[in-house]
């Protein structure tokens, strides 16, 4: 099978590279793949495909740009030249362009590719329906909620003209399949992306590190993080080292160097920015606990998925997805109050205050970590191609 990709890829900073990244590894080494060919927003000789183990040609064909209102167009022309036996999409709503004529044109690539009359699965990580869109970064404004709405329902019909459409929680599919009355719905787990044999479940010398990874600035507020820990060195003799990995949200450019002028006084502060493949291990491994500062979801979560690989010990609100996640995938961690610095504060302690419950929360978090290895997920993913090309 030659297996066309589209999707952001590292090292670009558009949303979901580090999924491809992990989508592209292992679908490589599966022996039903004879190629894959990468529609990226990246350079070919940026992207990062030296991977250790042997696996299929990959080949790597930049044809969109964030933002661009000719994706839809210039990915098409690619897909006709490179002939692919079938087709996966890796998408979220903003993939394509924080400008929302970018952003839908782009989404229209599942239709595009199904008229083609190519085997087309379209991994969605988030849905309209369970999107809040003024704490995600899209519109305070109630009469723009509603276009944005109706935009999106039909969006999401494009979407739906796939041959399948792929989500990662259950309850997307009970609600795309009640909404839209779709049967061409399947629940593909989000999988972990790697699974070190054995975590060590030690922290190494020198303060504790608590650490928050993502891209900030809509519903991921950092803030409460940094006030919560304050009020644990206020009450307690512990030397914490607060550890903020990531970048901004492209709808919020420069939210992280305003957090950093803001709280220039607090010792102990660090802001990763970026933070690379190759680094992101060393970057779990040194921390005590991983801290969810949210105050809404927008899908399943990688960085959970991540955490508990490392057998780390997690802090999160009890909300949306993940509590969602948390009851079907076995995963346990302290919950708090989204808007509540006490209350984080209080979670954090429960932790790091008693070593035998954070570690007992990192084996229970591994477990359900290697319960869904990437390489399951990529079996699925072959499976329904099969399934699809079989039906033609």
């Amino acid at each position: 099978m030659k297996l066309a990709i589209i999707t952001a890829y590292p090292p670009s900073k558009v949303t979901l590279n580090e999924y491809a990244y992990y989508l592209v590894k292992h679908f490589r080494q599966h022996q039903k793949v004879s190629e894959l060919v990468l529609l990226t927003d990246v350079q070919p000789n940026t992207a990062d495909i030296n991977f250790e183990e042997e696996g299929c040609k990959i080949t790597v064909k930049h044809c969109w740009d964030f933002n661009s209102y000719t994706n839809l167009f210039s990915v098409m022309k690619v897909v006709n030249t490179v002939k692919p036996n079938a087709v996966l999409l890796n998408l979220q709503f903003m993939k394509f362009g924080d400008k929302k004529l970018a952003a839908a044109l782009g989404l229209l690539l599942p239709w595009a590719c199904k008229l083609k009359g190519i085997p087309t699965i379209t991994l969605l990580h988030n849905i309209l329906e369970q999107v809040d869109l003024k704490s995600a970064g899209f519109t305070t404004n109630k009469l723009m909620q509603k276009a944005y709405n109706f935009i999106g329902v039909t969006l999401t019909r494009f979407i739906l003209k796939s041959d399948t459409v792929a989500v990662t929680i259950s309850k997307y599919v009970e609600i795309l399949n009640k909404k839209y009355k779709a049967k061409n719905v399947k629940l593909i787990p989000h999988g972990t992306f790697e699974i070190p044999k054995a975590p060590n479940y030690n922290l190494p010398e020198g303060p504790l590190k608590i650490m928050t990874f993502g891209k900030f600035g809509t519903y991921k507020k950092v803030e409460i993080l940094i006030e919560a820990v304050e009020k644990i060195r206020a009450t307690t003799n512990r030397d914490i080292e607060i550890v903020i990995a990531g970048t901004d949200n492209p709808n919020v450019p420069g939210y992280l160097a305003e957090v950093a002028k803001k709280y220039i006084h607090v010792p102990r502060l660090i802001f990763t920015g970026y933070v690379a493949e190759e680094d992101v291990a060393g970057l779990f491994e040194e921390s005590a606990v991983v801290v969810f500062p949210y105050t809404s979801t927008t899908g399943s979560s990688g960085v959970l998925h991540q955490a508990g690989s490392y057998g780390k010990a997690v802090v999160m609100p009890n909300l949306g997805d993940l509590s969602v996640l948390v009851k079907e995938e076995g995963y346990r961690g302290e919950f708090f109050a989204p808007e509540s610095a006490d209350s984080l504060a209080n979670a954090i302690k429960n932790i790091i205050l008693k070593p035998t419950h954070r570690i007992a929360l990192g084996h229970a978090n591994y477990k359900a970590a290697t319960a869904l290895p990437m390489s399951k997920i990529i079996a699925m993913y072959i499976d329904e191609f099969n399934s699809i090309s079989g039906k033609k």
